[in-house]
């Protein structure tokens, strides 16, 4: 009896399970929506299941019958995943699909660069990449939907494997008329005398405040944002200091004004920059080779958004 279905309809499927939306799923897997819309009408009509139901302004919801279902999909979906790497062993090759995480602070120095020399390198691998706070890492990760991550070492469960890299101190970054801009380093108790542009994503937020928390100082918040870049842009000019681990290749903010970056030194901590996966990650060849040339560039020859210049 031949298949009715086809594992990218499962893949779609399983995305609009998880997402609740068309939406949502179609940027998760990057396809268009029309795609994943005609992939789950094609289930349900080769299975003769109502698989979700339709709420114009909630989404959609798994059908009771629809849930039973994503279960058995899920786990197809896994067993099919070992077939990738079982032809990579037995064949010596590098190929297959390849779904790498990085954290949002950091993805626009460091992955377009690591994913060009790697496609190069193994080009027979499907990557595609997805740019998360920490916590949507972890669940990325839990669920498979998510081979390896590049983020930093901020409160990795005991079920995940952290790699290190690199690492990376902490600096302030004012813009170029502002009271501290010729400090050669600068302590968090200097900056709580200003207003503060807080970079307030999952787990990123607390550890910069950490460093005042430390000190009993409660900083001036004046301004929170999700995007390293809107928070560069609102420092140049003039809205506070923010903080952060990575450098941007140059010392200019998105909008063209120039910033000035400030180690900072006092109770602050250096962060590490590693790959994060979870445990048996390293029997698939094609994520050993993505981990083998992480280090290479990462650790060894230190991209250029990841050079320190004070």
């Amino acid at each position: 009896m031949p298949l009715r279905f086809t594992l990218r309809q499962m893949e779609y499927f399983v995305a609009v399970g998880e997402c609740g939306s068309i939406a949502l799923a179609a940027e998760k897997v990057n396809v268009s929506s029309p795609s994943i819309s005609a992939a789950i009408s094609q289930l349900e009509a080769e299975f003769g299941l109502q698989l979700f139901i339709r709420r114009h302004a909630h989404g959609l919801s798994l059908t009771q019958g629809g849930a039973r279902f994503m279960t058995v999909a899920r786990d197809l979906l896994e067993k099919a995943a070992t077939l990738n790497d079982l032809a990579n062993d037995i064949s010596g090759q590098v190929r297959g699909p390849l779904n790498v995480g990085c954290l949002l602070t950091f993805a626009q120095i460091v992955l377009p660069q690591l994913r060009r020399s790697f496609v190069d390198a193994w080009p027979d691998v499907e990557f595609r990449q997805f740019e998360r706070d920490q916590q949507e890492l972890f669940d990325g990760l839990r669920s498979a939907r998510i081979d390896v991550a590049l983020t930093y070492d901020l409160n990795v469960p005991s079920d995940l494997e952290f790699l290190p890299l690199i690492e990376l101190p902490p600096f302030a970054l004012v813009h170029e008329g502002h009271e501290l801009a010729a400090l050669d380093s600068v302590t968090p108790a200097e900056l709580s005398d200003y207003p503060m542009v807080l970079l307030d994503l999952p787990m990123s937020g607390e550890y910069f405040l950490s460093f005042f928390t430390k000190l009993g100082i409660t900083p001036m918040i004046a301004e929170r944002t999700r995007d390293i870049a809107v928070m560069r842009s609102l420092v140049a000019n003039g809205f506070g200091y923010g903080m952060g681990n990575t450098h941007p290749a140059t010392d200019l903010a998105p909008d063209g004004r120039r910033l000035k970056f400030i180690p900072m030194t006092g109770p602050v901590r250096t962060l590490k920059l590693g790959l994060l996966m979870s445990e048996g990650a390293r029997s698939s060849r094609t994520i050993r080779a993505f981990i083998d040339h992480a280090q290479a560039e990462i650790t060894e020859t230190r991209a250029p958004g990841l050079q320190m210049r004070p």
